[in-house]
């Protein structure tokens, strides 16, 4: 792969906005955004200066190489439709890099669909944010054929500051399941023992420096710990995502035959934000729930 190729991005929200600045200062050609919320292409094509594209098939002719951000397997599977307005349309001899989180199979499936059309695709699971996105810092798991890996492999260079080729298509899939199930346990474990420690009517700024000396130390604690003390939920990983990237963990240890409480437990707690419409805040507003002086632990305890 060289830089001279043209890229199209696929869902143009948070991240995918980001990966398309960071590529386009790398050198790289950006030809075309397409996104559900025209307005968002449009605002990311200001800074890109790539063509915003109301048709999927549009944005596979355009390019040679098109990077999907999308939200869930029913998008995924829209984008890869076998008829009607799909990338597979002009998908022949392009490489498709998938990089939203969804379940194991639908990369399966999708590796099948563009290589029915001489297509390739890989995976590229993010274990990282916003400003990773944008600065060129994520993490990145890779799985599909090696071939396909090792041509794209420049641009996730560019892309990432660790990457890592973890096997065969939903293998990284598999893996990223994890990597949110145990970072979501984490987040909710750490809103419940700060809930506590605010009940008790500690003081909230010792308990996080005590926490971070000892077992009690974790990513989350440095990541979430002060916005959950503080209540500043703006969103990088919002609760809708945490609920269903740690049900899609569910679904893979049920097919597994294993029983996982403490995910089942993640899993209802991030439902219930949902339930109490807090799906749009980060997955730090799990405190809301955690917490006996705010409004939806209130509400929780009256229902």
């Amino acid at each position: 792969m060289t830089k001279s190729e043209r890229i199209g991005i696929v869902g143009t929200g948070r991240m995918g906005a980001n990966i398309a600045q960071h590529l386009k200062d790398e050198g790289y050609v950006i030809a075309a955004l397409y996104d559900v919320r025209p307005e968002a292409a449009s605002e990311t094509a200001k800074y890109t200066g790539a063509q915003t594209c109301t048709e999927l098939a549009r944005v596979a002719g355009l390019c040679d190489i098109v990077i999907t951000v999308v939200t869930d397997d029913a998008a995924m599977y829209r984008i890869f439709a076998p008829d009607g307005d799909s990338l597979l349309a002009n998908a022949g001899g392009k490489y498709f890099v998938n990089c939203a989180t969804i379940t194991p199979k639908v990369h399966v499936d999708v590796q099948r669909l563009c290589e029915d059309r001489g297509a390739h695709s890989i995976e590229a699971c993010m274990a990282s944010s916003i400003p990773q996105a944008r600065n060129g810092t994520l993490y990145l798991m890779c799985g599909g054929r090696r071939e396909a890996f090792d041509y794209v492999r420049p641009m996730l260079e560019s892309m990432s500051t660790s990457l890592r080729y973890v096997g065969e298509a939903g293998r990284a899939a598999q893996v990223k399941a994890l990597v949110n199930m145990v970072m979501n346990i984490n987040t909710a474990g750490l809103a419940e023992g700060l809930g506590l420690a605010d009940a008790l009517d500690l003081d909230l700024d010792m308990v996080r420096e005590v926490f971070s000396q000892t077992g009690a130390n974790s990513r989350v604690l440095e990541t979430d710990g002060a916005d959950m003390q503080n209540r500043d939920h703006d969103c990088y990983f919002s609760a809708e995502h945490a609920a269903k990237d740690s049900g899609i963990a569910r679904e893979l240890a049920r097919e597994s035959d294993l029983r996982l409480p403490l995910n089942d437990a993640t899993v209802e707690q991030y439902e219930r934000m949902k339930a109490l419409g807090l799906g749009a805040l980060d997955k730090s507003g799990v405190s809301e729930l955690t917490f006996k002086s705010r409004h939806a632990a209130d509400h929780l305890a009256r229902a």
